[in-house]
């Protein structure tokens, strides 16, 4: 029997760059002359995690810490990005979007869906089923609770 899952994790790493080049393109065709897709990924971060931490953002842009300020550092020069020091503890440094940056990061993150949804439509109703049933899947497997996701789920299809 073929190993299935090395299959699959052959395709995710086969298709997952496919994806993002497309996402990519739509950013830059859509950015401000200044607005990279690490800067697109940090506002996009940031506004799913209001007050994160300058390390939790370096952390997932796979960024070192003096990397990430700079970048940081670029968005608050253009207003898209507010820095404060966390109340508890004065040498964190947290994070939260601007009106400014939540409106560029909403406008592009709008052209993503809308140009991924117009290939996505090219599918019959049966594959985009599949498509959306192993979509639904993955936070599962890769998400932050991950480990006890799959737990509760196994859990629930034995009952």
């Amino acid at each position: 029997m073929p190993d299935l899952p090395h299959q699959c994790a052959q395709k995710l790493l086969e298709t997952i760059p496919l994806v993002m080049r497309v996402i990519r393109s739509e950013v830059r065709r859509r950015r401000f002359p200044d607005f990279s897709l690490p800067q697109f990924r940090a506002l996009a971060f940031v506004g799913r995690h209001p007050g994160a931490s300058l390390s939790a953002l370096a952390e997932h842009l796979g960024l070192a810490l003096p990397a990430a300020s700079r970048l940081v550092e670029g968005l608050v020069k253009r207003r898209c990005m507010a820095r404060r020091p966390d109340e508890a503890d004065r040498r964190r440094i947290l994070l939260e979007l601007t009106g400014d940056g939540a409106d560029r990061f909403r406008e592009a993150h709008e052209g993503a869906r809308d140009l991924l949804a117009s290939r996505l439509a090219r599918l019959s109703g049966a594959e985009m089923a599949t498509l959306s049933a192993a979509l639904d899947t993955l936070p599962l497997l890769f998400g932050p609770d991950s480990d006890s996701s799959m737990i509760r789920r196994i859990s629930h299809d034995m009952l």
